[in-house]
């Protein structure tokens, strides 16, 4: 039971204290004139650490970077109107990858709601798609257990934001007993745990007789901790294994059972294990069309076990043939008990030949020059000199996040990040401050474009204010770098307002900033250059130079089957590696 249980207080008082007795440590936010009795209750807590933010937009990013990287809620409050329409695009971010954040915007009187009232917006019905759920609250005795039901609800079942809005005068509102629940009880809300036993016997039996099996595995298995489970199924069975984005570190990719990243721009050896396979094992993901490529032509051989927690998941883009809805870890747990009962044979050791095959002569690969740094070696170079350092590696989005997808292992959860599903410029960077105020004793890099990094660049003065020591390596090839790409290969090198002819001196923003900056331009400087960004004792700035013409491969050309992917590095009788140029390049 809450110390403050009974007592009586203001509307404002109620949820802060609500926030506290729910475990919040870090809000991140941005005051106006709908939420400054909220602010001004938050002013007397002791427990709770207010980031102030120059952008909502940013707030929503750190609170999803937060969230990320802790594996807890993150936590956002902001004012009506603009304040709440600007957090809009983050909470798109954060349902997209299915991420537990709840957002708190103030909201204009309850008299006035539906007046078109100065800064009125009706956010709940504005994110209504976006949300896992939303309330608008109408009774200040409704503060205090309603912040328990969000925090539930966004945490619990398959994650997601929660945004809580509140008219002002409930706040302002006096004498009103707070009422924190002991525990949340929601009689229309019960998310299935525990996976149906008769379907994991199935499961378990088509795992023990499959000859080309692969784990697909997910953000879902990151979500309900089931990294452990997951690697335990791979290794007793002997199944290769491939991840999507977001379930990038969920399965270490320095174990051979890895064969890395799966789909548009994933390697080679992971697309065509998927396309040969006669079971694939989907944990916690959803067949999302950028691993899937063509769907109809999709993993023609297989049969499919798909796990989620969300039944609504389950056979929306993939048929699934022996379907279990439940907690990814709950589910795994009991399909590795099912298979320890017996001594089943491992009958893969020629599918991992075959796969092996692949990936020997299929490398992710790229001729550094000595003239111009290449992306590709920019981020072998960065993984080289930081893997053997606790770090979490942040991404904007664009032709750098994918570069970074490849060249960036990871070997522990939660220590890639990156929008998956919305494709948010502007995340890196904000996500990198959360992520930082989340694990204070990781070193955390954020990778980032020219283009995407100057869509909240103003987040670098939430940074030095706080003095978080992030590292952001801005990769500068002058466009914005993906379309540029698709241009080239599929619209006759017609750049449309791709090229970028004055970008800012990212090194005297970042001294405008009162951060460190250096800019690299020539291979042989860039080792030297990266340790010294990296050694800095605060937030640092590396500008790398890279030219516009370096493309992502391989690639899955938008429309194609998963098999066909243009610039495959093959490997000639000589054994050297060429690349594979198909039409269209």
């Amino acid at each position: 039971m809450s110390s403050n249980s009974g007592k009586k207080m203001s509307g404002g008082q109620c949820l802060i204290s609500a926030l506290e007795d729910t475990g919040v440590e870090v809000i991140f936010g941005y005051p106006g004139g709908q939420a400054i009795d909220i602010y001004n209750a938050l002013y007397d807590s002791k427990k709770l650490r207010h980031v102030l933010v120059r952008h909502e937009q940013g707030a929503t990013h750190a609170a999803d970077g937060y969230a990320r990287a802790t594996g807890k809620v993150g936590t956002v409050i902001v004012t009506s109107g603009p304040g709440a329409c600007n957090t809009v695009t983050g909470v798109a971010t954060a349902y997209m990858d299915s991420i537990p954040i709840v957002v708190i915007t103030g909201q204009v009187p309850t008299n006035a709601l539906g007046s078109d009232a100065f800064q009125e917006s009706d956010i709940t019905g504005i994110t209504t798609p976006i949300v896992k759920h939303s309330y608008l609250i109408h009774d200040a005795r409704d503060i205090a257990p309603t912040i328990a039901e969000a925090y539930h609800i966004a945490s619990t079942g398959r994650p997601g934001p929660v945004l809580v809005d509140i008219p002002s005068n409930l706040v302002k509102e006096q004498d009103v007993p707070y009422n924190y629940p002991d525990e949340v009880r929601l009689k229309s809300y019960k998310p299935t745990v525990k996976g149906h036993s008769k379907q994991i016997k199935q499961a378990a039996s088509a795992i023990k007789h499959a000859k080309r099996p692969v784990l697909y595995v997910g953000g879902g298995a990151l979500a309900s901790h089931a990294c452990k489970d997951v690697l335990e199924l791979a290794e007793t069975m002997q199944i290769p294994t491939v991840v999507s984005l977001i379930g990038k570190g969920v399965f270490p990719e320095d174990n051979p059972l890895c064969l890395g990243m799966a789909g548009m721009h994933g390697t080679k050896a992971a697309n065509y294990a998927l396309s040969g396979s006669d079971l694939i094992i989907a944990v916690g993901t959803r067949f999302a069309d950028r691993v899937t490529g063509k769907i109809s032509e999709f993993a023609p051989l297989a049969k499919v076990i798909h796990i989620d927690i969300d039944p609504a998941e389950i056979s929306k883009n993939r048929n699934a043939d022996i379907p279990i809805v439940g907690d990814a870890k709950t589910v795994v747990s009991a399909l590795n008990e099912e298979l320890h009962k017996s001594e089943p044979q491992v009958q893969t050791a020629d599918w991992i030949a075959q796969i092996d095959t692949w990936r020997a002569a299929n490398p992710l690969y790229y001729e550094q020059r000595d003239d111009v740094i290449l992306p590709e070696y920019a981020l072998e170079r960065l993984n080289a000199l930081t893997k053997d350092v606790d770090t979490i590696y942040t991404t904007e989005v664009g032709q750098h996040q994918m570069f970074a997808s490849q060249y960036l292992k990871t070997t522990r959860s939660r220590t890639f990040i990156s929008s998956g599903g919305a494709g948010t410029m502007g995340f890196g960077l904000p996500a990198a401050m959360g992520a930082q105020l989340g694990k204070p004793d990781s070193r955390v890099v954020c990778v980032a474009g020219d283009g995407s990094i100057q869509m909240n660049a103003q987040e670098m003065a939430t940074i030095r204010e706080n003095d978080l020591p992030i590292k952001l390596m801005i990769l500068n090839n002058s466009c914005l770098g993906m379309v540029h790409q698709w241009q080239e290969l599929f619209y006759d090198k017609r750049y449309s307002n791709t090229i970028f002819s004055s970008n800012p001196d990212f090194v005297k923003l970042a001294d405008a900033y009162g951060w460190q900056g250096e800019r690299v331009s020539k291979p042989e400087d860039l080792d030297a250059a990266i340790k010294r960004w990296l050694d800095f004792d605060g937030p640092a700035l590396l500008e790398v130079k890279i030219p516009a013409s370096e493309n992502v491969y391989p690639m899955v050309a938008p429309g194609a089957a998963l098999i066909d992917m243009l610039g495959v590095a093959t490997v000639d009788k000589d054994g050297n590696a060429v690349i594979d140029m198909k039409e269209g390049e």
